[in-house]
């Protein structure tokens, strides 16, 4: 307790110099390095002074940045389901374990039979990226996190034989990939987003095992580093280009910018010859896509939809990770702005040619709440609201006091566009009264009878939630 007291002063000592001081960083060097690990897992930083919901909907709050020398750590030490436990749904709705028992599954496709799909993975090896005290503590908070496990690297395929909401059979559908996360089926060809690359097999429905070797389509950017390893694909609706999320390689531009070369970004690739090129940029780290195919009541070209985990360490109220359309050829301000115009001073040099460009997200989705599964709720026969709009899996946040995320939220829309102040619940529960993670949330997708299967990479389970009969 005493060493706990001590690290905290400290910390509060430390903070209390201006950030550019000259006196700070050597005190820094003498004061903090032998006790850097120590005092992450203290968690010095700073505390919310707003609710979630004040960074949320399409106006959110963005108080001054909160910039510490230790960011705020958080964790919610990952402890898995008790028996009998579940997740908690909206009333009139229930919840089922559609399957358990699984190795981390983190995305999910539903193919045309109604076969389910799960990328059962985690993070590739990334030795440069865990150097020093801080990445040894990263570690450290990753493993408390639950996602300190060796990745499975498999693609498992779950099938309801007879209709009532559980899978009974199960089947390696393919294995041996690299740390395999998003899945686009376009005719009788899988295509799946590796940390490196995009590869594609044959694929005839109903087949349970893949047997044919990988071949390549595109290479990903990736490395010794790969800081945002997840490479998210979804087809177009005329199947003939893949648009693929690569998030950044830091947070916030701090390993130089070459570093950065192609990445934040959302990549249009071409299935005829594989060209490609970066469609939208400024991305920090997008993750799920989806399309809104009534945007204009179908007068208009469908809309490519993200969501996007924003930056940290600069506040418990910042950044707000969003929910946006997708604009060819459009910037959104990573990693020299955020949330539109707002400059972050801790990128050098900055680049105000780029600020008066950065293009402001549609909807704010709460600050740190790590929103990464996003499927849209045509065809899921839900009552209002739940009609037209967006389902979004927050995998939960690290860098803020209190909690954020961890839940399912659906965000209504009205016609093609976010409306409503918040979002709405959709799953919760996942968090102990203790602040110890059941699960956590991440894939989203609509299953063929309607309901919403939900990948949770800590309870090792993917969860269906549906209209009470």
């Amino acid at each position: 307790m005493l060493v706990v007291l001590l690290l905290t002063g400290i910390c509060e000592r430390m903070n209390s110099i201006p950030i550019n001081s000259a006196i700070r960083r050597p005190m820094a060097r003498m004061l903090l390095t032998p006790l850097l690990g120590a005092l992450w897992l203290v968690g010095c930083g700073d505390a919310a002074r707003l609710p979630v919901n004040a960074g949320t909907g399409p106006q959110p709050a963005l108080p001054p940045p909160q910039p510490s020398l230790i960011p705020t750590v958080n964790i919610a030490p990952a402890i898995g389901w008790p028996k009998g436990l579940t997740p908690q749904a909206p009333p009139g709705m229930q919840v089922t374990a559609f399957a358990t028992g699984l190795d981390h599954p983190r995305w999910l496709l539903v193919l045309p039979n109604g076969d389910v799909l799960v990328a059962e993975t985690n993070a590739p090896p990334k030795p440069d990226d865990g150097k020093g005290i801080k990445g040894w503590v990263m570690g450290l908070v990753m493993k408390r996190a639950g996602a300190g496990v060796p990745s499975a690297d498999r693609i498992t395929l779950l099938r309801d034989t007879d209709g009532d909401g559980v899978a009974d059979l199960r089947s390696v559908l393919l294995q041996g990939l690299s740390s395999p996360f998003g899945m686009a089926l376009v005719g009788e060809t899988l295509y799946v987003a590796n940390s490196n690359a995009v590869v594609k097999f044959p694929y005839a429905t109903g087949d349970l095992r893949i047997t044919a070797d990988a071949k390549p389509v595109v290479e990903l950017p990736a490395g010794p580093i790969n800081h945002h390893w997840t490479k998210n694909l979804i087809a177009s609706v005329d199947g003939s280009k893949l648009y693929v999320t690569v998030g950044s390689n830091s947070n916030v531009g701090e390993r130089g910018m070459a570093a950065e070369t192609d990445r934040a970004a959302i990549w249009e690739v071409d299935l005829s010859d594989g060209g490609h090129r970066v469609y939208a940029s400024g991305l920090r780290n997008p993750n799920g896509m989806a399309w809104d195919l009534g945007a204009g009541g179908g007068t208009t070209a469908p809309v490519l939809w993200t969501v996007v985990n924003e930056r940290d360490e600069i506040g418990s109220d910042l950044v707000p990770d969003y929910l946006t359309s997708v604009r060819d050829g459009a910037f959104y301000g990573w990693p020299y702005s955020y949330y539109g115009q707002h400059v972050d001073e801790r990128v050098q040099p900055p680049r105000p040619d780029l600020v008066a460009r950065a293009v402001s997200p549609d909807y704010a989705l709460g600050p740190h709440t790590a929103s990464l599964g996003l499927a849209s709720a045509v065809g899921s026969h839900w009552p209002v609201p739940f009609v037209n709009g967006m389902f979004i899996g927050q995998h939960g946040s690290w860098n803020r006091k209190p909690h954020s995320g961890y839940k399912v939220v659906f965000v209504p829309f009205d016609g093609s566009r976010p409306s409503g102040a918040a979002p709405i619940d959709v799953l919760t529960g996942f968090l102990s009264e203790k602040g110890e993670a059941y699960g956590r949330p991440v894939g989203v997708a609509l299953d063929k009878p309607g309901a919403l299967l939900v990948a949770d990479d800590v309870g090792n389970a993917v969860w269906r939630v549906s209209v009470k009969p």
